[in-house]
């Protein structure tokens, strides 16, 4: 049986409603017209179907429809997003696309056996390696080796028992397996990227993509907060040290950097698409087309800005129990929040203002729609309301979301060309 291959270029949408499917997967068409052939993938994690009450299957449907409706006749997946042992079995019957979270089980110690073992087995890593295409050579020193081996090893063990689950259910070579590691508290350095895909190969995970943990703040909604370039220069060892290990490690031809909470990122867009425009980059966007939803809403007046404004004070009132889940991955300042009286008051231009992701305009503000990014439970609470909202401001509602994932997200990292004028003026300002 042949393996289901990953393209070089792909993108994760997650699409909370299961609403978006068409407009999403409409970017992905004008990113084949544009000459780049870009996989959309649908992503959604086993947190947020339980926050809205949905199951794996609604996902899988959205984008069979969307798939079907618009005639497209390239590969696309589902995505069963951050699952581990115990919540894997829900996404076995509808995906084929499993990133395999093991951020809970780094730092946890394998068996000093299994330690010893890899570090015997893979003492032809210590030393200088030197990797093509960069000036910089990765140094492994034997403690590093071991003390990467403590901190790591148990995990991908771990990762390794999800594959193999996965697999025994599904049949080999049948899904895309990607191991993530970015929800935890310390970034990885290359040199540890370099070992853990070593023992990656030595558990036998065919993985396509890998995500890491870069330095810097990957808030969800907004852009990235750090020093661009010490990213630049990260993601160019990371990568190298990726085609290293294919190399010489027997790791999928296809393996490539998947970049999580990646959507809006426009600072760093550049960086991402010169260091992978060779070997590939998987782009995972996250919650940026429920923010697209609201804007359309808002900006359709009448029940539609009532109900974005209904959404922004329910928000409010809960944001403690809101933030809590992504505290590791949202920066809000209470101060700069605007009392739910006020939006209240506001016109649907002032609302989208606020919202709407333009660092360049002096009414955009990054608390508000970092609060709204995580405030999708309130709008599953509503149910049919919320929904029979979407459904009649469509057309305003999609055409946002294709441009901002196109525009914004596409077009800068896989095309490489310079976001909208605001956005690169905002990059180069940093």
């Amino acid at each position: 049986m042949s393996t289901v291959e990953l393209g070089k270029f792909s993108i994760g949408v997650g699409d909370r409603f299961a609403h978006q499917a068409k407009a999403q997967l409409q970017a992905c068409i004008l990113a084949e017209q544009a000459g780049v052939e870009v996989i959309p993938v649908w992503n959604k994690s086993n947190r947020e179907h339980n926050f809205i009450g949905s199951e794996p299957a609604s996902t899988r449907a959205a984008a069979d429809a969307a798939v079907k409706a618009l005639h497209w006749t390239k590969p696309y997946f589902c995505d069963a997003d951050h699952i581990n042992l115990t919540t894997v079995d829900r996404y076995l019957a509808s995906c084929d696309f499993y990133t395999i979270d093991v951020a809970d089980s780094i730092g946890k110690p394998a068996s000093a056996d299994s330690i010893d073992a890899f570090v015997k087995g893979h003492s032809h890593l210590i030393g200088t390696l030197r990797l093509e295409g960069i000036d910089e050579a990765i140094e492994i020193t034997p403690e590093l080796l071991r003390r990467t081996a403590e901190k790591f090893l148990f995990a991908v063990e771990e990762a390794g028992n999800v594959y193999r689950k996965i697999e025994d259910a599904k049949g080999q070579g049948s899904f895309i397996p990607e191991i993530s590691m970015d929800e935890t508290d310390a970034a990885q350095t290359p040199a540890e990227l370099l070992i853990i895909l070593a023992a990656i190969a030595a558990e036998g995970v065919p993985i396509q993509t890998i995500a890491p943990k870069f330095t810097g703040r990957f808030n969800k909604g907004v852009d990235y907060a750090g020093d661009v370039a010490q990213f630049r220069r990260e993601i160019q060892l990371d990568v190298a040290a990726i085609a290293w290990a294919v190399r010489n490690l027997g790791l999928p031809a296809n393996l490539k950097l998947s970049v999580h909470s990646g959507s809006d990122k426009f600072s760093i867009y550049a960086a991402i698409h010169e260091a992978a425009r060779q070997s590939g980059v998987h782009l995972k966007t996250a919650g940026t087309t429920w923010l697209e939803e609201i804007i359309g809403l808002a900006e359709s007046g009448g029940d539609g800005l009532a109900l974005a404004k209904e959404i922004y004070t329910e928000a409010y009132a809960h944001r403690e129990e809101l933030c809590g889940p992504y505290a590791t991955v949202i920066d809000i300042n209470p101060a700069k929040l605007p009392a739910p009286g006020t939006v209240a008051a506001w016109t649907s231009p002032q609302y989208t203002s606020a919202l709407r992701h333009d660092p360049h305009s002096p009414r955009y503000n990054s608390s508000f729609r970092q609060l709204l990014h995580v405030g999708f439970k309130i709008a599953a609470r509503m149910g049919c309301r919320y929904l029979e909202l979407l459904e009649a401001n469509e057309a305003v509602i999609a055409k946002n979301v294709t441009e901002n994932l196109f525009d914004r997200h596409i077009a800068p990292v896989f095309l490489g060309r310079p976001a909208p004028a605001a956005f690169l003026e905002h990059a180069e300002a940093k």
